[in-house]
């Protein structure tokens, strides 16, 4: 009788459920996949990791990370980020990070530059080693340059929001345009990829403006005087934006003001927090823990601070990876004010890094 390819197609999978199956029972608590990750964490099909191939200091106060991503990565843009997972003390933490490698390096490895300032990233940029093993997810983010590249283009970044603009640069995204780039940090010593940049500015690329804040203070876009001065045609230019979230504020404003809001792109990696609650004492229901927290700060931070394990995700309301059980009281959502209650008898669902105490509150965990 004869077998159409399906049907084989069909009895092989049968045959492999039912290999896995009987791998199971020998190899309990544990499943078979446990053990092929053990042996190749980065093979197709596993959950997304990478493997640190090599940390470079960039400076006093950041490092580049070279990754080697699983079989499963699908590349990215130039502009893009990834979420990275690490494990600090036993809890996993999630944090967003531009890529900086070439799309289509032949090593086939990828970079972010992390700058020292919270718990996870000092531990990126001082404790973890090579060979380490971070959790992926795929490359996001719509903060990429248009193509063909605008005539006219302004970069304005701060710290290390000059991660996305360098990751444009080192792929030709804005080769034969015009590109001023405003570029802020501390002084010369702490400005991050000086030297590439100046070398750039050199080759006719980019006309690099450094803004040294500690002589001049911060970058001012409270009004149009500064800019006219550095760049007289920003209002000519396409502009990308990346750095400290009050410098996003005063771009939107300042571009919105000139009528020249369809001009401007920005990269944001934390909420714009438009309200503050009135606070109250978290308590969590699981670990018996309670704290007392301001109406500024997220249950999320509330809660790690005090060293409950608490699931993250992005941090900015967008991937829902935190969501936890409210089983009593109110809390209100820092972007937009909106309050939230429990209901008697019974739970919501709220995200914990978006939403702070308004009153007295218990969260499932």
């Amino acid at each position: 009788m004869t077998q159409f390819p399906h049907a084989r197609q069909h009895r092989g999978l049968r045959i492999r459920d039912a290999a896995l199956k009987v791998a199971s029972w020998a190899t309990t608590p544990l499943l078979p996949t446990d053990y092929l990750d053990l042996i190749d964490p980065l093979r197709l099909g596993s959950q997304l990791r990478g493997r640190i191939v090599a940390r470079t200091m960039e400076g006093p106060d950041a490092a580049t990370l070279l990754i080697r991503p699983g079989r499963g990565w699908t590349g990215h843009e130039p502009g893009q980020f990834v979420r990275i997972g690490v494990d600090v003390d036993g809890v996993r933490h999630w944090r967003s990070y531009s890529l900086t490698h070439a799309v289509d390096a032949a090593d086939g490895l990828i970079s972010i530059t992390v700058k020292r300032g919270g718990h996870v990233s000092g531990h990126l940029v001082d404790v973890i080693a090579p060979g380490a093993l971070v959790q992926l997810e795929q490359a996001a983010g719509d903060f990429v340059m248009t193509r063909p590249a605008p005539a006219k283009v302004l970069f304005l970044t701060a710290g290390s929001g000059i991660t996305p603009i360098l990751a444009m640069l080192r792929n030709d995204r804005t080769a034969g345009a015009d590109v001023a780039h405003l570029h802020c940090g501390p002084d010369a010593a702490s400005l991050l990829f000086a030297a590439e940049l100046a070398d750039r500015a050199a080759a006719g690329q980019i006309t690099l403006t450094p803004w040294h804040t500690r002589e001049r203070g911060r970058l001012d876009l409270s009004t149009t005087t500064t800019l006219d001065a550095l760049v007289p045609d920003w209002r000519e230019r396409q502009a990308w934006v990346c750095g400290p979230g009050e410098m996003l504020d005063a771009a939107h404003e300042l571009w919105g003001a000139a009528g020249l809001a369809d001009a401007l792109h920005v990269e944001r990696y934390q909420p714009v927090l438009a309200a503050v609650g009135e606070g109250g004492v978290v308590s969590f229901a699981r670990t018996g823990v309670a704290v007392q927290a301001d109406g500024s700060t997220p249950l999320l931070d509330a809660g790690e601070e005090m060293g409950v394990l608490m699931p993250s995700g992005c941090r900015m309301g967008i991937c829902f990876g935190c969501c936890s059980s409210l089983t009593s009281g109110s809390v209100r959502d820092l972007r937009t004010g909106d309050l939230t209650s429990a209901p008697p008898d019974g739970e919501i669902v709220v995200q914990t890094c978006i939403n702070a105490a308004a009153g007295p509150c218990t969260v499932d965990l």
